[in-house]
């Protein structure tokens, strides 16, 4: 109870402090590789779910190119590949479009291992996570379902892996997540552009649409 409540939140900023400066060449990188590649805005903001429904605006490096379609799932799209930067492509299998949201955790927003923070219009996540009450912390930068199938998971299944986070949620959970984290990166695994329920899908057995799209507008809104 007391790491939950005071010591995770002390290392939550104690390490993006360290993240953003031991990364900023990184980061430097990354915004040259952007501004060369594509026209556009180097980074984008996008409406998601924090603690307690609460709402505040996630910050990525931009993937995409700016003329995609707005607000259309990815696997609605006629050609999604094509819409993809070519260093938006690396970001994306390495994960290092997410790396703005240090910020996001610097400013008290996010926890660097948590659920990850729902669109706003996910609402079938967002009431899953409610039976769990994973809505009710910080969601993260990572976090246990990330690890345990990212993209793939549908919707029950990614929540009630939120919800053994919560549940199990300590230091040594964590430090489980974070390590997790960095194997399922250099393994790409879960990535899968078109996103949440592939697996399902794949087995052939029905997903919630509804859901299905509302979850894959994650990967377009840049």
């Amino acid at each position: 109870m007391i790491y939950r409540r005071y010591i995770k939140k002390i290392l939550d900023i104690v390490l993006a402090f360290i993240g953003i400066m031991v990364l900023s060449p990184v980061f430097l990188l990354l915004i040259l590789c952007i501004k060369l590649d594509s026209k556009g805005p180097v980074l984008f903001k996008q409406r998601r779910i924090g603690k307690d429904k609460s709402e505040f605006f996630i910050l990525k490096f931009r993937t995409m190119k700016i003329d995609t379609p707005k607000d259309t799932p990815t696997h609605l799209l006629k050609n999604p590949e094509s819409f993809i930067t070519r260093v938006g492509k690396f970001m994306r299998k390495t994960s290092l479009d997410e790396l703005p949201q240090i910020i996001n955790i610097l400013k008290g927003e996010m926890s660097i291992i948590g659920p990850r923070p729902c669109l706003w219009n996910q609402y079938d996540l967002i009431a899953e996570r409610d039976k769990y009450g994973a809505n009710d912390i910080y969601p993260g930068l990572t976090g246990w379902a990330q690890i345990n199938g990212r993209d793939e998971l549908p919707i029950k299944v990614k929540a009630r892996l939120d919800g053994e986070y919560v549940e199990k949620l300590s230091f040594v959970f964590d430090v489980r997540c974070f390590f997790g984290t960095i194997v399922s990166i250099l393994k790409h695994d879960g990535v899968v552009e078109g996103g949440t329920g592939e697996i399902e899908r794949e087995k052939g057995t029905p997903t919630s649409t509804t859901a299905v799209e509302k979850a894959d507008s994650e990967r377009i809104l840049r």
